[in-house]
């Protein structure tokens, strides 16, 4: 009977051991996990929306492996050329839905709609391609109303005679890429006609929506032009 209970501890005593040892191993393994690193790309400072992004502007940080996603960046060919799509944070890391190769083509469920004319009551001159704007709906029968919730992107705006609205001596897209606020500012002032004709891309859902509230003629469109990108480079 002694030997059996000196067997039975013996046992419990190695089970005990062996569940210690293999404890201080995975804790040890979690630690070295967690100390393991990985380099992921990222801007030297706040970049705006709309600047294409150069190697000078970017560089590499290390973060832990375990908090690395797919959706960041980790190679500077990658990102080199990418356009912003909205204000990036200084050294934060650069996620992959932040940029854009063709920021002026319609994304993933979008098309690019021109809008007819009798549909638009009025728009900003400020509007240019690769701008963010909010539509309005003002109606005869019911109260105005702003049409989506959301900003909409700009493919393109132009004049009568088919132009891309511009400033020749002053690319408004040129100064965009190059983050020059001033340029960006003089190109608006002084483009080269007015809008006769705009470029949105929308959903097939906005599309309709939007066809829907125009085509009978007693409502229209109001297009505001929204300077998100230069209010947040100022407000930083």
């Amino acid at each position: 009977m002694h030997r059996r209970k000196q067997a039975v501890i013996s046992l419990t005593a190695a089970i005990l051991s062996g569940a210690l040892v293999y404890g201080v191993y995975m804790l040890q393994l979690r630690q070295i996990e967690l100390q393991e690193t990985a380099e992921v790309v990222a801007p030297r400072q706040f970049i705006a929306t709309g600047t294409k992004l150069e190697e000078s502007q970017l560089m590499k940080i290390s973060l832990p492996r375990s908090v690395v996603t797919d959706e960041m960046v980790t190679t500077m060919s990658e990102a080199v050329g990418m356009e912003a799509s909205m204000p990036l944070g200084g050294q934060e890391p650069l996620l992959r839905w932040k940029v854009d190769k063709y920021r002026l083509l319609p994304r993933a469920g979008q098309s690019t709609f021109q809008i007819p004319r009798e549909y638009i009551k009025s728009i900003s001159n400020g509007i240019r391609a690769g701008d963010e704007v909010l539509v309005y709906l003002s109606d005869e029968e019911t109260a105005s109303r702003r049409l989506f919730s959301e900003a909409i992107s700009v493919a393109g705006v132009k004049t009568a005679a088919n132009l891309e609205i511009d400033n020749p001596k002053s690319s408004n897209l040129l100064a965009m890429a190059n983050d020059n606020k001033d340029g960006m500012y003089a190109s608006r002032r002084d483009a080269n006609g007015t809008i006769d004709a705009i470029n949105l891309n929308l959903t097939d859902d906005q599309w309709l929506a939007l066809d829907a509230a125009c085509k009978s003629g007693t409502a229209k469109l109001v297009i505001a032009f929204q300077a998100s990108s230069i209010r947040e480079e100022e407000r930083r």
